[in-house]
């Protein structure tokens, strides 16, 4: 009798223990299924972290190089990019010094007289060296002076031909009405046509408060048409003795870097509204005083100047007159300055060149 109930107690935990191994069983497959999810998102945050702190570290760096450079004085500082430095980034540096050099050979070349525009104008086809290129300044309502001007040497129908086989050009010279085309244009136009004896300069428009820049384009258009060793400018407002000019031309032959003229100096003008006022009077000195240059009347330059002033015409400062301008320009180089009195028009010094006309 007592051997079922013995054996119903001990089928019960049997029973109770495959329950208990099922359901653990499902709880491990659930938590493994679960923890999947989890160590992706873990991956990823640590894939996040380490950017972010790369990052971090990066923005430090860079701060501690801006504070670095801050500190610096400013000479240590580093300068901005030069074209230099662009060209070495390019690859362009051999570039750079064949430009160079071929720049100085030009300007050699130019400074030699060899121009490659040193053509003769129409009635200048002397092919020897010339004693003087003479530029009478003109204007547009001076034709009545021009006249004068030709009754002093014309002696003839060919005068212009003449001077030129005795080595002078002689040439009345003017710009470009500011009315490109005008009548004025035209009337210069027509009357070079009949005695072709101007020296008409396209780039530059006449005026008078442009006399320093017609300076400029004068002597440039002058020696790259003509072979001289001197290179004359005459105003329009005197009377000139041709032949005391070739005269003392002629005893100034083989010398070089010559600045001729009638030297003078003066008070630098700087009230507003006076005559020859000088807008720029402050750049010379408290004692407003200009230094030595050649009066405007007549100077003469030798061909190495003249070429000077064609080089570097676009570099050149200009001031409000002419012969201020060119006796600055003068000062910049080694000029052998002659100050002779027989080239003061407003002399009274016999055998001299020009006299107030």
């Amino acid at each position: 009798m007592d051997i079922g109930p013995l054996f119903y107690k001990e089928g019960l935990p049997t029973t109770l223990h495959k329950q208990r191994w099922r359901s653990s069983s499902s709880s491990s497959l659930s938590s493994k299924t679960s923890s999947i999810p989890s160590i992706v998102l873990a991956f990823f945050s640590c894939l996040a972290w380490l950017y972010i702190a790369g990052r971090l570290w990066q923005d430090a760096e860079n701060r501690t190089l801006l504070f670095n450079l801050l500190m610096k004085t400013p000479a240590q500082r580093p300068k901005a990019l030069t074209v230099e430095d662009k060209l070495m980034v390019l690859g362009c540096k051999d570039l750079e010094r064949r430009i160079v050099e071929t720049e100085m050979e030009i300007t050699l070349a130019k400074s030699q007289g060899f121009l490659k525009n040193q053509l003769t104008e129409s009635g200048s086809s002397s092919s020897k060296k010339l004693l003087a290129v003479i530029g009478i300044y003109t204007g547009f309502g001076s034709r009545s002076k021009r006249n004068a001007f030709r009754g002093s040497w014309m002696t003839g129908v060919d005068s212009v031909k003449t001077l030129e086989e005795r080595g002078i050009v002689i040439r009345f010279v003017i710009g470009r009405s500011p009315n490109r085309g005008d009548s004025l244009d035209h009337n210069i136009d027509e009357e070079n046509d009949m005695k072709n004896d101007f020296l008409i300069l396209d780039d530059h428009e006449e005026a008078d408060e442009e006399s320093s820049k017609k300076a400029k384009f004068f002597f440039s258009s002058a020696v790259q048409n003509w072979d001289a060793e001197f290179y004359v400018k005459v105003d329009k407002d005197i009377q000139l003795d041709l032949e005391e000019l070739i005269e003392f031309l002629d005893s100034l032959r083989g010398q070089d870097s010559l600045y001729v003229g009638c030297m003078k100096s003066g008070e630098v003008v700087s009230e507003v509204g006076k005559r020859w006022y000088e807008p720029e009077w402050w750049k010379f000195g408290d004692e407003k005083s200009y230094f030595r240059h050649a009066a405007g009347s007549l100077y003469i330059l030798t061909r190495n100047f003249a070429q000077y002033i064609n080089i570097n015409s676009a570099s050149l400062k200009t001031y409000a007159h002419e012969d201020i301008s060119v006796g600055s320009w003068m000062m910049g180089i080694r000029a052998n300055y002659i100050d002779d009195n027989r080239l003061c028009c407003s002399s009274s010094t016999q055998d001299k060149v020009c006299s107030l006309a």
